[in-house]
């Protein structure tokens, strides 16, 4: 894999001209007659939705008449719908962190990955890949649903790199993985640290996991598995880097746990997996397809009052409008 960090500079500001060009996001292209007899690129959203009772319960059971989806204030068209019986097949990047202080958590860390691949992976429908990030970015199997490539992939890591290169890695795992597989898109993050190495900054992190319609869930390990920091209850927001964590995940749709020990590693894995089978998965089309750059807020409501007041949706909250080009 080439180097990320001489790539990024460039496209960085590739996308600033293209910004300034008022160029937008296509994130599912469709073709349609234009009235001048050529085609034109019709632009839709996918939400990946998550309902709960309270915080942790997972709610199934919803159908397509039980959601509306506003961007900006305005409610848009649904144009396709589904639930766990029908969804498209997930395609999950694990990423780990494997900076110095990860040291003595590597074999915990790694065994709990292993275990969450072969529970999320469904034989011959969705697909794993794994990378590890510190001063360098390695990719060490890319998509596959051969659980044996991705076992091995998992032992390879013996040792730890000297810096924390995490939106760096979110960013090259989006924009060379994500953009063209033809399923969900998930990244889970393990890590334990604030990013200290990256050229890319949180927004750039944000921005492309929107734009390649990648929802992010993160475990942040800070509190080890030898005690919990001093003065802190585990599970709480500590410092600047867990509530980045927080924002990267909100607003992609996903979630942040924070695990003090091996066995809430273990059950955040399963609180993902069990999540990503009840998602549903809401497609629309915005009515306004003009391709400016501008962030659009999206929010999706209940149709039914009683609904609203028992349960609760968690989604993206966000997108920016900006060409590009996805599967």
């Amino acid at each position: 894999m080439h180097s990320f960090r001489k790539t990024f500079p460039l496209i960085l500001v590739c996308l600033v001209a293209l910004s300034a060009a008022a160029f937008g996001q296509t994130p599912s292209p469709t073709p349609t007659p234009s009235d001048e007899g050529g085609t034109s690129k019709v632009f839709e959203v996918r939400l990946p939705v998550t309902v709960t009772m309270g915080k942790k319960e997972l709610v199934s059971g919803m159908t397509r008449g039980d959601f509306a989806v506003f961007e900006d204030g305005v409610r848009q068209e649904i144009t396709y719908f589904s639930d766990e019986k029908t969804n498209p097949p997930v395609f999950v990047g694990v990423l780990m962190d494997t900076s110095p202080s990860t040291a003595g958590k590597l074999k915990f860390e790694k065994e709990a990955a292993r275990n969450f691949i072969y529970t999320v992976t469904r034989l011959r429908k969705d697909k794993a890949a794994f990378m590890t990030f510190d001063h360098e970015i390695k990719l060490l199997q890319d998509f596959t649903d051969k659980l044996d490539l991705l076992d091995k992939a998992v032992d390879k890591v013996n040792k730890t790199g000297s810096q924390t290169a995490l939106y760096d890695a979110i960013w090259e795992f989006c924009d060379e993985k994500m953009r063209n597989v033809p399923g969900r898109r998930v990244l889970v993050i393990i890590t334990d640290g604030d990013d200290t190495y990256s050229r890319a900054v949180l927004a750039d992190a944000i921005d492309i996991a929107q734009r390649t319609e990648t929802t992010v869930f993160a475990i942040s390990t800070k509190a080890g598995f030898l005690g919990t920091v001093p003065g802190v209850e585990m599970g709480m927001d500590r410092d600047s880097g867990d509530k980045a964590l927080n924002k990267l995940c909100e607003e992609t749709g996903g979630d942040v746990f924070y695990t003090g020990d091996m066995l809430e590693l273990e059950r955040s894995f399963t609180k993902i997996s069990k999540e990503l089978r009840s998602q549903y998965i809401i497609t629309y089309k915005p009515s306004d397809q003009t391709l400016n750059g501008r962030v659009r807020k999206v929010e999706v409501k209940f149709t039914d009052p009683k609904k609203a007041k028992e349960y609760k949706i968690r989604t993206k909250s966000s997108y920016r409008a900006v060409k590009d080009s996805l599967r």
